[in-house]
């Protein structure tokens, strides 16, 4: 199996073109391309939030965090804040953060924030 120089930027046109007649198919693509790479999750993951196309709490939850545990973090590496949802799903997944947390708490689990990055760096 041979394999495509990625520094020429015909495959991902292709992908994108490919994306308006097999939208599934580049979506399990994508999917498992971000289930797969850590550092390439984080990234798209806080480009959407920087870009104000998602929410702190969905970048939370689609990065396996609680909402305030990221927010510490961006505030640590100086990311700015934008507060509150963009979209009905973004409301909907502070509420599933809040809950889950509540949950949580309730069962006597311990609330407290663990601390850490990603192995390799996202930011460069």
């Amino acid at each position: 199996m041979s394999t495509i120089a990625m520094t020429e930027g015909w495959p991902l046109e292709q992908l994108i073109k490919l994306q308006r007649s097999q939208p599934a198919l580049v979506q399990r693509a994508l999917q498992r391309l971000l289930d797969e790479d850590e550092t390439l999750r984080w990234s798209v993951v806080i480009s959407a939030y920087i870009d104000e196309e998602i929410s702190l709490a969905r970048a939370a939850s689609l990065l396996g965090l609680h909402p305030l545990e990221l927010r510490e973090r961006f505030i640590e590496k100086g990311i700015p804040l934008h507060l509150g949802p963009v979209d009905k799903a973004d409301a909907q997944a502070e509420v599933d953060a809040l809950r889950a947390w509540k949950r949580k708490a309730e069962g006597g689990a311990s609330t407290s924030l663990v601390w850490s990055w990603p192995t390799t760096s996202c930011f460069g």
